[in-house]
């Protein structure tokens, strides 16, 4: 972990626009989750922009004592195609913080994606940096940009 960041990235083969709705739809994304751990979308597929919030159900893992809860998203970063970004809280704000960032750069042969976990406004930073999670995190990234693929290149 590089200061308050962990970031992956893969060369997927697909247009960004293609990348860019999956990643705007909140509905899909437990279609590729990596961790494992979204469950399901609060709300129907919904285009998000700027501002929208989402809810997701998450499944209890390990690193949340296989506990079940519930977050709320805000879009804090989109540029259509290039940059979706949301802010991760739950239970009423009292935790979380914790920032979920994808980029896409068009390259010869697809589209560069990287994905960024920043905890620099996360509420329990000093927890989820200790030990493995970040080390867990980023292996739930690369699998997340492993589905994607999956999911877009076929």
């Amino acid at each position: 972990m590089e200061g308050n960041t962990v970031s992956v990235e893969r060369v997927i083969k697909a247009a960004p626009d293609q990348i860019f709705a999956l990643l705007a739809d909140a509905g899909k994304h437990a279609s590729f989750d990596g961790s494992d751990s979204v469950n399901h979308a609060s709300a129907a597929s919904v285009p998000l922009s700027k501002g929208a919030k989402f809810g997701m159900a998450m499944r209890g893992r390990k690193e949340t004592l296989f506990i079940p809860y519930r977050t709320t998203n805000t879009v804090i970063e989109f540029e259509p195609d290039r940059r979706i970004a949301w802010q991760t809280v739950g239970m009423g704000g009292f935790v979380g913080g914790r920032i979920w960032r994808y980029e896409l750069q068009a390259v010869d042969g697809g589209t560069l994606v990287r994905e960024t976990w920043d905890v620099s406004q996360d509420k329990q930073k000093w927890l989820i940096t200790s030990g493995s999670m970040p080390e867990l995190t980023a292996n739930g990234m690369r699998a997340t940009l492993d589905r994607i693929a999956a999911l877009l290149e076929s």
